[in-house]
């Protein structure tokens, strides 16, 4: 059978990375899948080392700087194209099933529907409104997707009250975590920072939502009272969002941070990078469905501090693992970080715990077998 699989994006961040996994479990079944990326980028490479085949074609995708007249009618344009295209492939490959990640594919869901080829849909996203992008979703959901894949319990809550008819199924993402047990620590080095210096580091794609702003507010307050630390941010921003980061440095510059906060931008050597902080910080300020990045921290046995805001909460044991933070509340980020600051051996005490849970609630393995199940099911029924 030859399979249709459609992503939002071409980088290796998260959902990129559980993308991968999810055709490398299709291939494995003996699946010819065929992918469509809206660009060139590293996912493309990894998904032809895997045996995937790659189509580049915009494919219309949903993003907040759209949200306006003048780029709906750019997003409609660009739908229209993109299942044009989806025709061409299907009348060369005559696809059986359609898979489409994150919620800002929508052309896959219509192109399904409209040629009666059975669908599925990872859902990646908890979208706070506006009510009438909800509904447009959830009523395509409904019509297009009898089976949704949800990542955590909190996109689940989120999503399942719009729904109607289609019945979502959880899969909490697992990822392979050879790479982070194995790394070696490399930043001390680079930053030349000594032995006695911690590090406190946050790993994540720059946009509002991600808490960049925030996690500086952290800093600020713990340096007022602590120079023995150093920050680090990890990540670039979505094409088009570059005056993010160009605020992010202002801000930065403007509070005179920058001999204490070291931006990286983009990194390939993320395991290494992770097991060189000795704390790691997730401080989204927007519902965040479930960060794979938490688990790359727990999988380097790194205490983490998250805001409650979605699924952290199922990964993150408050006191166990890690500390929950409300949004946007640096007093309480201050007081859990000084905690951990302060205490070496709560420290290595939460990093241990972590390691234990993720490796044994999170696997790879069996993220892997209940997407297959889930693959063989949504066949079956049709």
């Amino acid at each position: 059978m030859k399979i249709l699989a459609l992503h939002s994006s071409a980088d290796l961040y998260g959902s990129s990375r559980i993308f991968l996994q999810t055709m490398e479990v299709y291939l494995g079944q003996n699946m010819e899948v065929h992918v469509i990326l809206p660009h060139a980028g590293p996912l493309e490479r990894k998904l032809l080392e895997s045996g995937a085949k790659v189509h580049i074609q915009n494919l219309g995708i949903l993003r907040r700087k759209y949200f306006n007249p003048t780029g709906l009618v750019n997003r409609l344009k660009r739908t229209v194209l993109a299942y044009r295209f989806l025709n061409q492939l299907h009348q060369t490959h005559q696809f059986g099933l359609v898979y489409s990640n994150t919620l800002a594919v929508t052309v896959g869901a219509f192109w399904a529907k409209r040629n009666q080829v059975p669908h599925i849909w990872h859902i990646h996203e908890i979208i706070p409104g506006p009510k009438i992008l909800l509904r447009f979703l959830a009523n395509l959901l409904d019509q297009s997707t009898a089976q949704p894949i949800a990542v955590s319990q909190a996109v689940t809550d989120h999503w399942q009250k719009q729904l109607r008819k289609s019945q979502i199924q959880i899969i909490h993402n697992g990822i392979s975590y050879e790479a982070f047990l194995k790394a070696k620590p490399i930043l001390r080095k680079e930053l030349k920072l000594d032995e006695n210096t911690l590090l406190i580091g946050m790993i994540g794609r720059i946009n509002p939502g991600k808490g960049q702003l925030f996690f500086l507010q952290l800093a600020e307050k713990l340096l007022s009272s602590n120079q023995n630390l150093h920050f680090v941010l990890v990540g670039d921003p979505y094409p088009g969002y570059e005056s993010i980061l160009e605020e992010l440095n202002k801000e930065i510059r403007a509070k005179k941070l920058e001999a204490k906060i070291s931006y990286l931008g983009f990194r390939s050597d993320i395991p290494e990078v992770m097991t060189s902080f000795d704390i790691f910080v997730l401080p989204s300020i927007l519902p965040d469905s479930f960060p794979t990045v938490i688990l790359e921290a727990m999988a380097c046995g790194k205490p983490t501090v998250a805001t409650l805001s979605g699924g952290a909460k199922e990964m993150v044991k408050q006191g166990e693992t890690g500390f929950l933070i409300p949004i946007g509340n640096v007093n309480s980020g201050v007081e859990w970080l000084e905690k951990l600051i302060q205490n070496p051996e709560l420290r290595n005490k939460m990093g241990y715990a972590a390691r234990n849970r993720v490796l044994q609630e999170f696997s790879l393995e069996a993220y892997k077998e209940k997407i297959e199940n889930h693959l063989w099911l949504q066949l079956r029924k049709n």
